[in-house]
């Protein structure tokens, strides 16, 4: 057997691998990819090799099937990870990452929101990723809503958090010490997400915001008897299986954190809201 056909053997082992997530497109999930981006260590289907030939210093393409794939791009090593495009999220986010090329990308796993912080002393090499990530994006959700118009999609292919800042939070009985925790609101995923530090990479809990019909609210000050630790100026948010009592270090901010939640509770689900976030609700994990 050639160089050619063992190495064309070997590639479809490993499509076929199970457990591997390689059945399946690495960018928007579609079936038996036939594909790869060797450069990136994934398989990728054909609407997905489209956008991937078009940012060639990110990512170099060919056929499973009808290229040659030499020894050394075939023994290349596998990724640590593979990130859906379902799930993807990117945002610049320089004051929090203390560099002025800073990206902050997102998805889930295992039911947690995982983030990963990057940075490049070129300006024009992550905008290039960023430009990327939405193309990518933007494939993938042509292919899930095809009956919605792209002006539709566009602003669910990347997007900013509403807010974020230090508020300080009790636990579900209200009775547990006031701790101090880094929030941050995405409103096109409905969630309030909750971390200890800025640059964690998990969050320790998330709050789903539904809408007012659902049973969702959100109000100035504290349960009566409830006093926070060092900050005094209170919010608390209803779902249908528990309240959430926050903090904040100012009535300025109590009143934009109210703003922004309420904006979100006043909007109705859209379908890509029910796609990413359908089945959950309050949920806190400390």
């Amino acid at each position: 057997m050639g160089d050619r056909e063992r190495n064309k053997k070997r590639l479809l082992e490993l499509l076929r691998a199970p457990d591997t997530g390689n059945a399946h497109c690495a960018d928007c999930g579609a079936a038996d990819p036939d594909w790869a981006s060797y450069k990136l260590g994934i398989f990728i289907c054909l609407n997905c090799c489209g956008v991937h030939r078009n940012f060639p210093d990110i990512s170099r393409v060919k056929s499973v099937r009808l290229d040659f794939w030499d020894d050394s791009i075939v023994e290349g090593k596998s990724p640590k990870a593979v990130i859906s495009i379902k799930d993807l999220n990117a945002t610049f986010q320089t004051e929090k990452i203390g560099h002025p090329h800073g990206l902050q990308i997102t998805y889930r796993r295992d039911g947690h929101t995982r983030n990963l912080f990057v940075y490049h002393e070129s300006g024009k090499e992550i905008v290039d990723w960023f430009n990327a990530l939405r193309a990518a994006r933007l494939q993938y959700l042509k292919m899930a809503f095809p009956e919605l118009p792209e002006s539709e999609l566009v602003p669910f292919l990347t997007r900013n958090y509403l807010k974020q800042g230090f508020m300080e939070k009790t636990g579900p009985k209200q009775k547990e010490p006031f701790k101090k925790r880094w929030f941050a609101l995405d409103c096109h995923e409905r969630r309030l997400l909750y971390y200890k530090n800025p640059l964690d990479a998990f969050e320790q809990g998330q709050v789903f915001l539904g809408n007012k019909e659902q049973g969702y609210e959100a109000y100035e000050d504290l349960p009566k008897g409830i006093r926070g630790n060092r900050w005094k100026a209170g919010l608390t948010i209803v779902t249908p299986e528990r309240r959430f009592v926050l903090t904040c270090p100012s009535e300025k901010e109590q009143q934009e954190w109210l703003e922004s939640l309420r904006g979100v509770l006043s909007s109705p689900l859209t379908p890509l809201n029910r796609l990413t976030a359908s089945t959950e609700s309050g949920r806190s994990s400390r």
